[in-house]
Protein backbone atom coordinates (compact mmCIF):
# COMPACT_ATOMS: atom_id res chain seq x y z
CA UNK A 1 0.00 0.00 0.00
CA UNK A 2 1.33 3.43 -0.95
CA UNK A 3 2.24 5.87 1.80
CA UNK A 4 -0.05 8.93 1.70
CA UNK A 5 1.50 12.29 0.96
CA UNK A 6 1.59 14.31 4.23
CA UNK A 7 0.49 17.44 2.33
CA UNK A 8 -2.66 15.62 1.19
CA UNK A 9 -3.47 14.64 4.77
CA UNK A 10 -3.46 18.33 5.73
CA UNK A 11 -5.79 19.42 2.90
CA UNK A 12 -8.50 20.60 5.32
CA UNK A 13 -6.15 22.80 7.34
CA UNK A 14 -5.63 26.49 6.70
CA UNK A 15 -2.77 26.76 4.20
CA UNK A 16 0.49 28.26 5.37
CA UNK A 17 3.45 29.63 3.50
CA UNK A 18 4.82 32.83 2.15
CA UNK A 19 2.79 34.67 -0.51
CA UNK A 20 4.84 34.76 -3.71
CA UNK A 21 2.24 35.97 -6.22
CA UNK A 22 -1.30 37.30 -6.34
CA UNK A 23 -3.57 36.87 -9.37
CA UNK A 24 -7.01 38.10 -10.41
CA UNK A 25 -8.12 34.72 -11.81
CA UNK A 26 -7.48 31.07 -11.05
CA UNK A 27 -6.27 30.58 -14.63
CA UNK A 28 -3.51 33.19 -14.06
CA UNK A 29 -2.41 31.51 -10.80
CA UNK A 30 -2.47 28.10 -12.47
CA UNK A 31 -0.46 29.51 -15.38
CA UNK A 32 2.20 30.84 -13.00
CA UNK A 33 2.50 27.47 -11.24
CA UNK A 34 2.62 25.72 -14.61
CA UNK A 35 5.42 28.03 -15.75
CA UNK A 36 7.32 27.28 -12.54
CA UNK A 37 6.82 23.57 -13.20
CA UNK A 38 8.17 23.99 -16.74
CA UNK A 39 11.26 25.62 -15.17
CA UNK A 40 11.65 22.49 -12.98
CA UNK A 41 10.72 24.34 -9.79
CA UNK A 42 9.59 22.02 -6.92
CA UNK A 43 5.89 22.83 -7.34
CA UNK A 44 4.88 20.40 -4.59
CA UNK A 45 5.99 23.20 -2.22
CA UNK A 46 3.34 25.58 -3.62
CA UNK A 47 -0.33 26.11 -2.83
CA UNK A 48 -2.96 28.11 -4.72
CA UNK A 49 -5.39 29.78 -2.34
CA UNK A 50 -8.65 31.49 -3.30
CA UNK A 51 -9.08 34.60 -1.15
CA UNK A 52 -12.22 36.66 -0.44
CA UNK A 53 -14.60 33.83 -1.28
CA UNK A 54 -18.13 34.67 -2.36
CA UNK A 55 -21.15 32.50 -3.02
CA UNK A 56 -22.73 33.66 -6.27
CA UNK A 57 -26.21 32.54 -7.22
CA UNK A 58 -26.99 33.19 -10.88
CA UNK A 59 -30.73 33.28 -11.51
CA UNK A 60 -31.47 31.18 -14.60
CA UNK A 61 -35.21 31.68 -14.94
CA UNK A 62 -38.65 31.97 -13.46
CA UNK A 63 -40.39 28.85 -12.22
CA UNK A 64 -43.98 28.33 -13.31
CA UNK A 65 -46.18 25.26 -12.95
CA UNK A 66 -45.81 24.31 -16.65
CA UNK A 67 -42.03 24.63 -16.45
CA UNK A 68 -41.84 22.60 -13.22
CA UNK A 69 -44.13 19.85 -14.53
CA UNK A 70 -42.35 19.73 -17.91
CA UNK A 71 -38.96 19.46 -16.21
CA UNK A 72 -40.30 16.73 -13.92
CA UNK A 73 -41.67 14.81 -16.91
CA UNK A 74 -38.35 15.02 -18.79
CA UNK A 75 -36.35 14.00 -15.74
CA UNK A 76 -38.67 11.09 -15.09
CA UNK A 77 -38.50 10.00 -18.72
CA UNK A 78 -34.68 9.87 -18.58
CA UNK A 79 -34.86 7.69 -15.48
CA UNK A 80 -37.57 5.56 -17.10
CA UNK A 81 -35.41 5.12 -20.20
CA UNK A 82 -32.51 3.96 -18.06
CA UNK A 83 -34.66 1.44 -16.18
CA UNK A 84 -36.34 0.32 -19.41
CA UNK A 85 -32.99 -0.36 -21.07
CA UNK A 86 -31.81 -2.35 -18.06
CA UNK A 87 -34.96 -4.45 -18.01
CA UNK A 88 -35.14 -4.68 -21.82
CA UNK A 89 -31.66 -6.14 -22.15
CA UNK A 90 -32.80 -9.23 -20.26
CA UNK A 91 -36.16 -9.55 -22.03
CA UNK A 92 -37.09 -11.31 -25.29
CA UNK A 93 -36.29 -9.23 -28.40
CA UNK A 94 -39.90 -8.45 -29.35
CA UNK A 95 -40.70 -7.04 -25.88
CA UNK A 96 -37.95 -4.37 -25.87
CA UNK A 97 -40.00 -1.59 -27.49
CA UNK A 98 -43.07 -2.13 -25.34
CA UNK A 99 -40.88 -2.17 -22.21
CA UNK A 100 -39.17 1.07 -23.27
CA UNK A 101 -42.46 2.83 -24.03
CA UNK A 102 -44.03 1.71 -20.75
CA UNK A 103 -40.97 2.72 -18.72
CA UNK A 104 -40.87 6.14 -20.41
CA UNK A 105 -44.55 6.69 -19.61
CA UNK A 106 -44.28 5.51 -16.00
CA UNK A 107 -41.09 7.57 -15.52
CA UNK A 108 -42.81 10.70 -16.86
CA UNK A 109 -45.80 10.21 -14.53
CA UNK A 110 -43.62 9.73 -11.45
CA UNK A 111 -41.39 12.65 -12.50
CA UNK A 112 -44.41 14.97 -12.79
CA UNK A 113 -45.76 13.84 -9.42
CA UNK A 114 -42.45 14.25 -7.59
CA UNK A 115 -41.77 17.66 -9.17
CA UNK A 116 -45.30 18.86 -8.33
CA UNK A 117 -44.99 17.75 -4.70
CA UNK A 118 -41.56 19.36 -4.28
CA UNK A 119 -42.63 22.64 -5.91
CA UNK A 120 -45.89 22.67 -3.98
CA UNK A 121 -44.06 22.46 -0.67
CA UNK A 122 -42.14 25.68 -1.43
CA UNK A 123 -45.39 27.61 -1.08
CA UNK A 124 -44.33 30.11 -3.75
CA UNK A 125 -41.34 31.26 -1.72
CA UNK A 126 -38.84 30.27 -4.40
CA UNK A 127 -40.33 30.84 -7.84
CA UNK A 128 -37.04 30.87 -9.70
CA UNK A 129 -34.29 28.47 -10.75
CA UNK A 130 -30.64 29.22 -10.20
CA UNK A 131 -27.08 27.92 -10.33
CA UNK A 132 -24.79 28.50 -7.34
CA UNK A 133 -21.03 28.83 -7.55
CA UNK A 134 -18.19 29.78 -5.20
CA UNK A 135 -15.76 32.36 -6.60
CA UNK A 136 -12.73 34.11 -5.15
CA UNK A 137 -11.84 37.78 -5.26
CA UNK A 138 -8.25 36.84 -6.10
CA UNK A 139 -5.85 33.91 -5.90
CA UNK A 140 -2.58 33.83 -3.98
CA UNK A 141 0.24 31.40 -4.61
CA UNK A 142 1.92 30.43 -1.35
CA UNK A 143 5.31 28.76 -1.11
CA UNK A 144 7.10 26.98 1.68
CA UNK A 145 9.69 29.19 3.35
CA UNK A 146 12.76 27.43 1.91
CA UNK A 147 11.73 28.18 -1.71
CA UNK A 148 9.63 31.32 -1.30
CA UNK A 149 12.25 33.89 -2.37
CA UNK A 150 13.12 31.89 -5.48
CA UNK A 151 9.44 31.41 -6.42
CA UNK A 152 8.67 35.11 -5.91
CA UNK A 153 11.61 36.16 -8.07
CA UNK A 154 10.72 33.68 -10.82
CA UNK A 155 7.06 34.81 -10.89
CA UNK A 156 8.10 38.47 -10.93
CA UNK A 157 10.51 37.75 -13.79
CA UNK A 158 7.78 35.95 -15.76
CA UNK A 159 5.42 38.90 -15.22
CA UNK A 160 8.00 41.38 -16.48
CA UNK A 161 8.68 39.23 -19.55
CA UNK A 162 4.99 38.97 -20.40
CA UNK A 163 4.51 42.71 -19.93
CA UNK A 164 1.67 42.25 -17.46
CA UNK A 165 1.84 44.04 -14.12
CA UNK A 166 1.93 41.61 -11.23
CA UNK A 167 1.00 42.69 -7.75
CA UNK A 168 3.29 41.15 -5.16
CA UNK A 169 1.92 40.72 -1.66
CA UNK A 170 4.10 41.68 1.21
CA UNK A 171 6.49 39.02 2.40
CA UNK A 172 5.34 37.29 5.55
CA UNK A 173 3.95 34.03 6.74
CA UNK A 174 0.19 33.42 6.58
Amino acid sequence: MATPNPRQLQSREIPTGWPVGSFRTYAEAQGAVDALSDAEFPVEKLTIVGVDLMQVEKITGRLTWPRVLGGGALSGMWFGLFIGLLVGVFSPGDALWSILMMSLFIGAVFGVISAAVAYGFTGGKRDFSSATNIVAGHYDVLAEQDVAMRARDMIASMSRQSGQPQAQPEQGEH
